[in-house]
């Protein structure tokens, strides 16, 4: 399901984009399977949210949170059953995800999620060829059906409960992106996860500033009509959070430490 607040939008640019007044945003990018990054950055996180108690404080996951890195079972787990004091927790479902759950659903035709990245999945779950008890990587089915034995219930509740997206006063958030020029409420699920080239090359105003992750960058990405937070985390070891409260964009980061004010976009980009 969509997540927007239900009113007529003229297009919105970063200069101007705001968050509803008394409300704290944190946006956090592409995890994929660190989880010793993410238990990180959530302790940096608590710590400022209870810098602003008087504050609406919302922490938005933008998907992705499987896969590449080592520890899927566990960045799973620490999202399934962490929560941070006085914050509102929103998961939102990444391309990976979706891979996962399809697998899951129809091993046969979701096998492609395994070279998507999905057999670091399997190892962090004890799945795998070398396993205690192996499995024939030629049988997709029963590779799933060893996965969903090992899977905790509420790994799989977790999987099947993310959201498509959230929009929160001039901000929208989602994985990948937006299809251009297409009204929110007619975007498609597989553009809002898998999108790439025609979202990011695209310069004019949306009806809110997208933030997204998907397309990792050496550093967070400010643009006029988006703001991108994938830094490649299970490879750089930089786990980025976006924190928006009202007019003012910050960035708390596994390397960097922070908040550190970020600037306005120089270019129309």
């Amino acid at each position: 399901m969509l997540t927007w607040l239900q009113r007529p939008k003229q297009s919105k640019t970063l200069a101007s984009a705001q968050t509803p007044p008394g409300v704290r945003i944190y946006a956090v990018g592409d995890i994929h399977g660190r989880a010793d990054l993410l238990e990180q950055l959530q302790g940096q996180i608590e710590q400022d949210a209870a810098r602003h108690p008087d504050k609406v404080r919302q922490l938005i996951y933008l998907g992705d949170y499987v896969d590449r890195g080592p520890q899927s079972r566990e960045v799973l787990e620490l999202l399934s059953r962490r929560r941070l004091p006085g914050v509102t927790s929103h998961c939102l479902l990444g391309n990976h995800d979706q891979a996962m759950r399809h697998f899951l659903r129809d091993p046969l035709t979701g096998a492609y999620w395994l070279e998507l990245g999905g057999l670091a999945t399997l190892l962090s779950y004890g799945v795998g060829v070398w396993s205690a008890d192996p499995v024939d990587p030629a049988d997709p089915p029963e590779i799933a059906a060893a996965l969903r034995a090992a899977m905790p219930s509420h790994h799989q509740a977790f999987l099947q409960d993310l959201e498509l997206s959230r929009c929160v006063g001039d901000f929208f958030f989602v994985h990948a992106g937006i299809r251009p020029r297409i009204p929110i409420a007619q975007q498609q699920p597989q553009d809002l996860i898998w999108i790439r080239e025609h979202f990011l090359s695209d310069t004019k105003p949306h009806p809110y500033v997208v933030v997204h992750g998907h397309n990792a960058r050496a550093a967070i990405e400010l643009c006029s009509n988006r703001i991108g937070i994938d830094t490649g985390a299970y490879a750089t070891g930089r786990l980025s959070c976006l924190i928006l409260d009202g007019a003012t964009r910050m960035l708390i980061d596994t390397q960097q430490g922070g908040p550190q004010t970020l600037p306005s976009p120089t270019g129309a980009r």
